[in-house]
């Protein structure tokens, strides 16, 4: 099997890129945001920037990585920026807002949930340190993002959406694949893990409970 495993170089290079993916479209989701809450130019770069790196900066702390890679590797930063300016400049070209942010959002969470969760099988933390790594990956920069909207992080309340479970589940998957598939791969099964969560869940056949006290 290990003769079937693409260059090191190749590996390395297929992983960046997903990264970057996750990036872009976390700064879609957050520039988004920003325009529809009707923030000027400079409000959607940083809504769309904090967004983007947030999760990531979160994630290279818990394992050791400082200063986050983002600092070390601009391309994150220019990543973030061509999604928020993109955002900014055809937000009306995306059809309905709700929709495209959704859609950026769950992109977004997959490839960072998965990033983080590898991330933390590297820097050799436990099944519980990985599954909490790649879920605070996933979520961090939708929290910033809803913080700094004046939005209740939809993590805390959209029950019929999985979100932070969905994020959890894909770094467990990348967990359990990690030790028989190549890393990409691994990294591929969470990404595929949250996104099929995300939509069953969006169409109500799974959801969380919600526990309700009587008033008064």
């Amino acid at each position: 099997m290990h003769e079937l495993l693409p260059p090191a170089v190749t590996l390395q290079a297929g992983l960046h890129w997903l990264d970057l993916i996750g990036v872009l479209a976390f700064a879609l989701s957050g520039a988004l945001l920003g325009v529809r809450k009707r923030f000027d130019l400079f409000g959607v770069l940083v809504l769309g920037c904090v967004t983007a790196v947030g999760g990531g900066a979160i994630r290279d702390t818990l394992t050791g990585q400082t200063p986050p890679l983002f600092l070390r590797d601009e391309s994150y930063l220019y990543a973030a920026l061509l999604g928020s300016v993109l955002a900014f400049g055809f937000g009306e070209r995306l059809a309905r807002f709700e929709r495209a942010i959704s859609l950026f959002d769950s992109a977004g969470l997959a490839l960072f949930a998965a990033s983080g969760a590898l991330g933390a099988i590297n820097f050799g933390l436990g099944p519980l340190g990985v599954v909490f790594t790649g879920a605070i990956s996933g979520v961090g920069g939708g929290i910033i993002r809803d913080l700094i909207a004046n939005e209740v992080p939809e993590v805390m309340y959209r029950r019929d959406q999985l979100y932070a479970t969905a994020a959890a589940a894909g770094a467990f998957a990348v967990l359990a694949l990690h030790p028989y598939v190549t890393p990409f791969q691994s990294q591929l099964g969470g990404v595929l893990t949250v996104i099929v969560l995300r939509w069953v869940s969006r169409r109500g056949w799974v959801n969380l409970p919600v526990r309700r006290l009587p008033e008064g």
